[in-house]
């Protein structure tokens, strides 16, 4: 877009910011962590700076050149809603490994010099040692620059180079554009991890005791075996004549004999005194085991039987009431678990006791660190196996663990979140749990598809490396449509650009990914929206691969300006010559031959223009006139949920990227259309449980509606018989779930099934008087999935 054009738009508004600031003050005042209070500090001066560059005009929000004086490509520190702070995120002090190649050098420690020598033939030397190795890091992709540089020098393209030279220089002295050394090599293209061996060591080291854990120890090992000596002690009470009390048989308690009724005289002195004993011992062990309170409590079992000990002993008679807790105290105990020394008794301790005695899990997790210490840390584990392996006879003898003991499941996880492998690997193993998550990992595979089209090796690497740090690049605020950056802005990737190999050989490879990747997003995880990073990803692919199909990312209806781009007409084409005729067509109630015929249209239209357009009006009235038709609720237009209704309506019309996967790139999902269906329709019902009571619904039955959404497309790809069986299927499935949520669902079963046998809904998306709907999850009033507002249930029992 020209930056001209969009200095006539006005900035964000900064009550936004305000906010935030208000929140992260009140964090750094009032919260109770010191390190909560000292990072919510932080995001004070951020959101200040935030505010202060917005009122000079320094910032200007919304734009994709927020700070006055830096181009697009520069990084800039960005905070949360997408505002830049004024600050480049390259800035800042030196980092150690610039001070030390200052150091190295003999020059400045300021970054003018560094980037000073690293042009002379020294400089140049070393930078192409690290090129060679590959082992260097790359956080942001300005620490690519030099190296950049390097490669042009050494391949000959000296006028690249000095080129590329003269649009770095007026930013020498504030960007840090020198990679971090590394002591591992690049991974490998085809795997891709979560997370590193040392962020897994970090995490198991930080591991301490887990109190509640240890509280339950501390109860097993110590609480309960007293408990028992307590009860033993009063199973000893000889009857008032003299005689021994027959013991009970088979763990029963004896029905008329009844301790605590006699005076203390009629206990021995051989029982006082080792009841006075047994209570010496409990203080001695409260002062030493502080972790499980129960003991304390007065009306547990244990506290009673010691109160009534404390009474006979100190030469009281206990009081009645606790006369009475005895009683049933001892009978309790004694038909619960049997008398101690009993079979059944002996057993149950037995276990306890085992459990007790298994070690800690913060104490395996620090066996674990130190199995992760041998291996590389800055890559993902290869093989995660013998990590995990249980405690050998060498280990037990050096850290007192005993041999043979399993790793626990927390720790497990841990090291698996680690492991290193092919993404369709990652997810089946759980590694990979949601679509966001997904997300966090495509740009590594991505990264190493788009830097295959490189044909030097330490150029590919290189270019792998600045993928890969520009996706965490994070996203800015953005009005008007204006895009953001891409990675061929970057004047380094531009300046390399014609060394890349044949195009269709890169259009293979990236179409082969972009098939994968959309395949497992789909069967993975079908009833979740792909995710605007995820989105970013498949659009690169795509580009790549030159499909000349566009991926809708899902708009923000917060800062919704009511206009599309024209690709949304473009994928709603797709989707119109995909699903034309089918369940989803009359389910939706689209029209898809005029959505065809108005892109079409709009296509001619735009062949004749100089300039490409930036909306699609024709789309929007589009989408403005079914949310409206749909609004029956009330609520007034330019709210957020009234944008929220028209940008769910160009969900609906686009299918939100399914059926440009399934019709242009052809992915394959294989389970089947029927079964993707069947577990998005589990999915909805576990949403619709959630509704349930719920304070705040509109979310839950939002991401409800996307789920339905998506089950409707599935459906409608399913050859006849099988769709019929998964609607007949659907309410035995619901039936699964509390009764409340197929009352909830009834009205949307009763709408689907009502397309499915050729029925349409009214112009409000509901037929048969209301008892059938159409589900969608945007709404201006209160939506009918919600529980009944209080006033009508007042209403409704007042009529009767």
């Amino acid at each position: 877009m020209d930056e001209n054009a969009e200095q006539q738009h006005p900035t964000a508004s900064p009550s936004y910011a305000r906010a935030e600031l208000a929140r992260a003050f009140t964090t750094s005042v009032t919260h109770g962590d010191p390190a909560t209070r000292e990072r919510a500090t932080a995001r004070v001066a951020r959101w200040r700076a935030v505010l202060a560059g917005m009122a000079d005009g320094r910032l200007r929000i919304g734009s994709r050149t927020p700070v006055a004086g830096l181009p697009a490509w520069v990084t800039p520190e960005v905070v949360r809603g997408g505002f830049a702070t004024g600050q480049p995120a390259a800035g800042g002090p030196l980092l150690p490994h610039e001070s030390a190649a200052a150091e190295r050098a003999g020059v400045p420690g300021d970054r003018r010099a560094l980037f000073a020598h690293f042009l002379t033939e020294p400089g140049l030397t070393e930078l192409w040692e690290l090129l060679d190795s590959g082992r260097y890091e790359v956080a942001l992709p300005e620490e690519a620059a030099l190296l950049t540089v390097a490669w042009l020098v050494r391949a000959g393209e000296t006028d690249a180079a000095l080129e590329l030279v003269k649009t770095l220089e007026p930013f020498a002295g504030r960007l840090r554009m020198l990679p971090r050394p590394s002591y591992v090599s690049p991974p490998g293209p085809g795997a891709l991890h979560r997370r590193t061996a040392d962020d897994a060591g970090w995490s198991l080291a930080l591991r301490g005791p887990n109190g509640r854990v240890e509280a339950q120890r501390e109860s097993l090992a110590v609480w309960l075996p007293f408990a028992d000596e307590l009860l033993s002690h009063w199973l000893e009470v000889r009857e008032p004549d003299g005689t021994p009390r027959d013991a009970p048989d088979q763990g029963r308690a004896p029905a008329a004999h009844d301790p605590a009724a006699h005076a203390p005289a009629a206990y021995d002195a051989d029982w006082l005194a080792r009841g006075d004993a047994l209570l010496r011992r409990y203080r001695r062990l409260a002062e030493e085991h502080t972790r499980c309170a129960k003991h304390r409590r007065p009306r547990e079992n244990a506290a009673i039987l010691r109160a009534a000990l404390e009474d006979v002993v100190a030469g009281r008679r206990p009081a009645a009431r606790l006369e009475g807790l005895l009683r049933h105290a001892v009978a309790s105990m004694v038909r619960k678990r049997g008398v101690p020394g009993s079979a059944r008794h002996a057993a149950l301790r037995g276990e306890q006791a085992r459990q007790a005695a298994l070690p800690a899990h913060h104490l395996l997790a620090q066996l674990v660190v130190v199995r992760l210490s041998v291996l590389p840390q800055g890559v993902g584990i290869a093989d995660t196996a013998p990590l995990l392996a249980p405690v050998s006879a060498r280990e037990a003898e050096e850290s007192g663990l005993p041999a043979g003991t399993e790793m626990p499941p927390s720790v497990r996880a841990t090291v698996e979140s680690a492991l290193s492998a092919p993404l369709a690997v990652l997810v089946e193993r759980g590694v990979v749990p949601s679509a966001e998550v997904l997300a966090e990992l495509v740009p590594q595979l991505v990264a190493a598809t788009t830097a295959d089209a490189y044909r030097d090796g330490a150029l590919r690497t290189l270019m792998a490396s600045v993928y890969r740090a520009f996706r965490n690049r994070r996203s800015l605020l953005l009005l008007h449509l204006a895009s953001q950056v891409r990675v061929g802005e970057l004047p380094w990737v531009r300046a390399v650009a014609g060394h890349r190999g044949g195009d269709e050989a890169v259009a293979d490879a990236a179409r082969a990914a972009l098939r994968e990747l959309g395949t497992l997003a789909v069967q993975a995880f079908p009833a979740t929206l792909l995710p605007n990073p995820l989105v970013r990803e498949m659009s690169v692919l795509a580009r790549e691969a030159d499909l000349g199909v566009p991926f809708t990312e899902e708009l923000a209806a917060d800062i919704f300006m009511g206009e599309f781009g024209p690709k949304f007409l473009v994928a709603a084409r797709v989707a119109a010559e995909l699903l034309r005729g089918t369940l989803y067509e009359r389910y939706y109630g689209v029209d898809y031959a005029a959505v065809r015929n108005l892109a079409i249209t709009e296509a001619g239209r735009a062949a004749g223009r100089s300039r490409p357009a930036r909306t699609s009006p024709e789309f929007g009235r589009l989408c403005a006139e079914r949310a409206a038709a749909e609004r029956t609720g009330g609520g007034r237009g330019g709210s957020v949920a009234a944008n929220g209704t028209v940008i769910e309506q160009a969900q609906i019309l686009t299918t939100h990227n399914l059926a440009t996967l399934v019709g242009r790139v052809g992915i394959t999902p294989e389970p089947g259309h029927d079964a993707l269906a069947v577990r998005c329709f589990d999915t909805v019902c576990r949403l619709a449980a959630r509704v349930h009571g719920e304070r705040r619904p509109l979310p839950t039955i939002k991401d409800a509606a996307y789920a339905w959404r998506q089950m409707v497309f599935h459906l409608s790809l399913c050859a006849d018989e099988r769709r019929a069986a998964v609607l007949v299927a659907l309410d035995g499935q619901a039936a699964r779930y509390p009764e409340h949520v197929a009352a909830r669902l009834a009205p949307a079963l009763a709408g689907l099934r009502l397309a499915a046998a050729g029925g349409t809904f009214g112009p409000d998306g509901t037929a048969d008087g209301g008892r059938a709907r159409r589900l969608v999850g945007w709404s201006t009033g209160w939506h009918w999935m919600r529980d009944e507002r209080p006033s009508d249930t007042a209403r409704a029992a007042s009529r009767t």
